[in-house]
Parts: structure tokens; sequence; C-alpha cells
């Protein structure tokens, strides 16, 4: 880290939770390591891909080795046909907030961050009918069919192009008959408030940003993450919950020999900068009062 963040990161409270907000391939993960390294603390994760089982590789989990320099908790511990919502990581990462170990939470869904600090709705849970119909349309129809069913207010506030936050306002608007906007106004008080924590959110640009996506797959591939898409080949469907990791869709293309590792690459990259974009934005919307840190200074 450069002298500027060391000086920051000496400075925390030991006792203090940091919450860690970056686009991917930004380096939080290492930042939120070294913290807990040098400080204490458990590593938290919140991001809304890694807590499946089946891609951990592809997802670019912490390894064995970074979870031996410090503990980790919620990556990983859901199996890949389940579905996952913020209210279902809120209830996860509820008990490890008041433990004696310090939380130190890390990842880029801005949804999870904005959940732990401003407060959730508490919105009934989604009937299985429910949300199998739901798939079912996605399958049949595609989601831009439920996103043309949902309320004027939500189809404004939720990220349209985010097919999961899509299919649970669906859901939600179809469980209740009240749309997810109205929910979320009438919402109860946050188990974190940002007064509390010592929050961070990386700032990284395109144009630094997008070679190190690209290196970061390389080194997926390496790492086998072909042979992961092969292990979870069996049962396979892109609508299973974990089906969104980015990369997941195109080396099935790959061993199924309708699309070239080359063509899959491309494609992978091109989707993750799309979704860095998207993340970027959220975070300049939702996260001005947090610590802003350059991610070429880290």
């Amino acid at each position: 880290m450069a002298g500027g963040i060391s000086d920051q990161i000496a400075t925390l409270d030991p006792q203090t939770p940091v919450l860690i907000a970056g686009p991917t391939a930004s380096g939080k993960s290492e930042l939120a390591l070294r913290i807990a390294e040098t400080q204490g603390g458990v590593v938290i994760n919140a991001d809304a891909i890694q807590v499946y089982s089946d891609w951990r590789v592809l997802t670019a989990r912490s390894s064995q080795e970074d979870e031996a320099r410090a503990p980790h908790a919620l990556y990983g511990h859901v199996a890949g046909h389940v579905p996952y919502s913020v209210g279902d990581w809120l209830r996860d990462v509820s008990p490890l907030l008041t433990g004696d170990t310090r939380p130190i939470i890390v990842g880029g869904t801005g949804l999870y961050f904005t959940a732990l600090t401003e407060g959730l709705a508490d919105i009934p849970a989604t009937p299985d009918a429910i949300r199998q119909i739901a798939m079912a349309r996605i399958a049949e129809d595609g989601h831009d069919a439920l996103t043309a069913e949902l309320d004027a207010a939500t189809r404004e506030r939720i990220d349209t192009a985010n097919p999961m936050r899509v299919q649970r306002a669906w859901e939600v608007l179809q469980t209740t008959g009240k749309g997810l906007a109205l929910w979320q106004d009438d919402t109860d008080p946050p188990l974190l408030p940002l007064s509390r924590t010592a929050a961070f959110v990386i700032n990284a640009d395109k144009d630094w940003l997008t070679p190190r996506i690209e290196t970061r797959f390389d080194k997926m591939l390496e790492l086998g993450a072909l042979d992961e898409a092969r292990a979870n080949r069996d049962g396979w469907s892109p609508n299973l919950p974990s089906a969104k990791a980015i990369g997941a869709a195109e080396l099935m293309a790959v061993l199924d020999g309708t699309m070239t590792l080359d063509q899959a690459r491309t494609r992978a990259v091109i989707l993750t900068r799309q979704f860095a974009k998207r993340q970027r934005t959220w975070f300049r919307a939702r996260m001005r009062r947090w610590t802003q840190l350059d991610a070429r200074a880290l």
C-alpha cells in the first residue's frame, strides 16, 4: 500500500468494523487481508456470487492460501442451486457483527452494503411456487418480460440490466402485491450504521482496470476455470442462481463445442468490464460519504 493509505489504515481503531467496497479486480480483497493481518479481524464476503460453493476459481474467491492468512466467512457457503437474497446475507452476517472478532466486510455488491448500513425492508419470503413461475417465464420469455410487469417506481430504482434484481423485484410484487420500491421505503434500522464503521470505497478508472480484468481472467484459466466448469457440467442450467458467475455460460459453451476458448475469454472480459462499470456507477451514486481510495495507490 502507498504511504498515505498505509497511514490511514494504521490509524484505524482495531475495534471498529471495516467496510471495503470496490469494482471487480480492483484489489479490495488484498486490502482486506492486509488489514486483518496487521490489526486482526475476520474477512467477511459481501459479493453475491462468491457466496456460492460451485465456482471458486471463476468468481475469484479467496484461495486456500489467503484463507490461511486470516479468518474468512460467508465464502462458498451456499449450494449453487439455492436462491440467495440480500435478506439471506443480512441474516447470515448478523451474528458475525456481535462477536469478539472485528468484522472486515469486503465485496462488490453495493446492495449488500446499502442494506447493511441503511436498513432493509422486512419482505416476506418468496413461495417456491412463485419462484418456479419466475424461472419458467425467464426460460421462455427472458427477463425483459418480467421487467415490463414491474411497477414504475421499482423499475426506475433497480438495475434492470441485472437479471437477479429483476427476478427478485418481480417475485416480491407477485408475492405481496406491493412493489419492491414501496417495501424499500419502509425499512427497519440498519444492522451496522455507517457512522459506526470505517468505510472505504476503491475508485478504479476504466483504463487502469481493464488490463487487470484481462490478466485476472487469464489467471483463472491457468488455475483451472475450465476444469471447474467441467466439474459443474452435470445439472448445469443458465437459470441456476450461481450461473450468474461471469464466464460460466461461456466456458460451458467451450465444453459444448459452440465457442472457442479465445471467444469465451473475449466475451467474459467484455461482460466483466460492463459489470465493473455498473459497480462504479452504484458506488458513485450511493457511497459519497465513504472514504475514497485510489486503486492505483493500493
